[in-house]
């Protein structure tokens, strides 16, 4: 029986360290209910299994996350993903220009917003494009850049350049993950770089993401979210997920 919960906590540290980046002697000491020295003899095993490496008091996985693509990411959570495409969406008032960011959820945005009268979107990807190719009605500008295949979003210089020239009454961001002390995590320091400059053009700032994002550390690229921001997040998130943002002065909508 010691032999197999051991096996288990071992399995969970990983997985932490996978899933929030960093792990504390002391943190995993008081999560399992054992001494800081049988935490220690964990890490040192595991580091021998080549899983993780030791840190100062703690350890970090030596597997990161790999990005999932954006056909992956389109089968995951998809009634939750629509249900906030579509409260994002109702937020949009006629005339005004908003921003859709790459990424699944925003881009689902696009069948929601065909009916809203006299509205620019300037779109930072494909989703978005592609759910807005065939509305007559809505003005589509697109930011240009270098297209990232994985996300299949504008990065680079001309995207920036082209962000720098326009404001937006609106900002709908998405995220691999999103942090209240961090912000929104990405996996390339570009994509953050191209979301500051979103968050500085937008009098209005959303960002969306799904429960399963929420307080999670899979990358170490970050954009900074300021107070005042909306999190949109879907019905399954638990109090402790979100009792970060409130008290970063976010608003937090769950839907």
């Amino acid at each position: 029986m010691a032999v197999r919960e051991s096996e288990a906590r071992r399995s969970e540290i990983v997985r932490l360290a996978r899933s929030i980046g960093l792990a504390s002697v002391e943190d995993l000491s008081a999560q399992f209910g054992v001494t800081a020295s049988t935490i220690r003899r964990d890490l040192s095993q595991l580091t021998s299994q080549g899983l993780i490496a030791r840190t100062y008091g703690g350890a970090i996985a030596l597997d990161p996350q790999q990005e999932s693509s954006l056909r992956q990411r389109a089968l995951e959570g998809f009634d939750a993903k629509r249900a906030i495409a579509e409260w994002a969406a109702n937020q949009v008032r006629p005339g005004e220009t908003i921003l859709l960011d790459a990424g699944t959820t925003v881009g689902a945005m696009g069948e929601f917003l065909r009916e809203i009268e006299n509205i620019t979107v300037i779109a930072a990807g494909l989703t978005a494009l592609e759910s807005l190719a065939d509305a007559d009605s809505v003005r589509v500008e697109c930011i240009g850049g270098t297209l990232r295949h994985l996300s299949q979003g504008f990065v680079g210089p001309l995207a920036e350049a082209a962000l720098q020239r326009v404001t937006f009454d609106r900002a709908f961001l998405g995220a691999d993950a999103v942090t209240a002390d961090l912000g929104i995590c990405e996996a390339e320091l570009e994509q953050t770089r191209l979301k500051e400059i979103m968050i500085e053009r937008a009098d209005e700032v959303y960002v969306l993401a799904h429960a399963a994002k929420l307080g999670r550390r899979p990358f170490h690229a970050w954009a900074p979210i300021p107070p005042g921001t909306t999190i949109v997040t879907d019905d399954s998130a638990e109090h402790d997920q979100t009792a970060p943002f409130d008290s970063a002065g976010m608003r937090v909508v769950r839907v």
